[in-house]
């Protein structure tokens, strides 16, 4: 399957739709406490790259599928293991206290297979005590249905151009399945880019069965990034798990 991050074009555009924000303040005290971290689908390396410059000197490893977007985390900073590929492709034996998938990635595993094996992966990267962290926007909440032409988000680029994002999601399929078209226009409104992608949602219990699959056991659940109790009109389901 063809990932739209792969377009340099699309991946220059990734932190201007996707700026730091109270999820990362959440994650970096995390890394920041572990004394080597593995970011899955670590995307422009935002996370790690500023734990590095909050003074994090122990091991960090970003791995990312995209070379468009690990080229942009290269940029910043070479002090960070920058590997291209996935759960699927590098495995790890212990190494990691803390094995993070952040920016709804895991949304991105689209069966049970696939997440249970990206799961299990997660785990046997950990050393003993080591805590797998990641989240996925609460089914219950219904954000699809608001990803929507008439909800645009607007930013600015680093070169001070406006670009206009708007979303165009079709109804979820019986298997948590949501495909939406997102497209970027310019202040004239000429379209910049155009990238189809598919997410998945998942029910709480069943995120718990395939976690329980993967040999893994809740340790903390939460429904925002201030860790307020999950609730059915929570945002997120903010899982911190380990090995069981």
């Amino acid at each position: 399957m063809h990932n739209p991050y792969d377009d340099p074009a699309v991946a220059a555009l990734y932190d201007t739709f996707n700026p730091w924000a109270p999820c990362d303040d959440f994650y970096l005290d995390l890394v920041m406490d572990a004394p080597a971290a593995l970011d899955a689908g670590c995307g422009t390396g935002l996370l790690l790259r500023t734990a590095r410059a909050h003074g994090h000197t122990g091991h960090l490893v970003g791995l990312d599928p995209a070379d468009a977007m690990l080229d942009i985390a290269r940029s910043h900073t070479r002090d960070v293991h920058w590997t291209r590929g996935d759960l699927a492709t590098h495995t790890w034996n212990g190494g990691f206290d803390l094995v993070t998938m952040t920016g709804h990635a895991f949304q991105e595993l689209l069966t049970d297979t696939t997440t249970v094996q990206a799961l299990t992966a997660m785990r046997t990267a950990l050393n003993p005590g080591g805590l797998i962290a990641f989240e996925t926007r609460n089914i219950t909440a219904r954000a699809w249905e608001r990803w929507t032409p008439d909800h645009p988000w607007t930013g600015t680029l680093p070169d001070g151009r406006t670009v206009t994002d708007t979303h165009d999601a079709r109804p979820i399929t019986p298997q948590g399945l949501v495909t939406f078209t997102s497209t970027t226009t310019d202040a004239d409104g000429h379209e910049i880019l155009s990238t189809v992608s598919t997410l998945r949602f998942l029910a709480t219990d069943h995120l718990d069965t395939l976690l329980a699959a993967a040999g893994l056991t809740v340790a903390e659940r939460h429904g925002t990034w201030d860790r307020t109790p999950l609730t059915p009109a929570s945002p997120e389901v903010i899982t911190l798990a380990r090995p069981a």
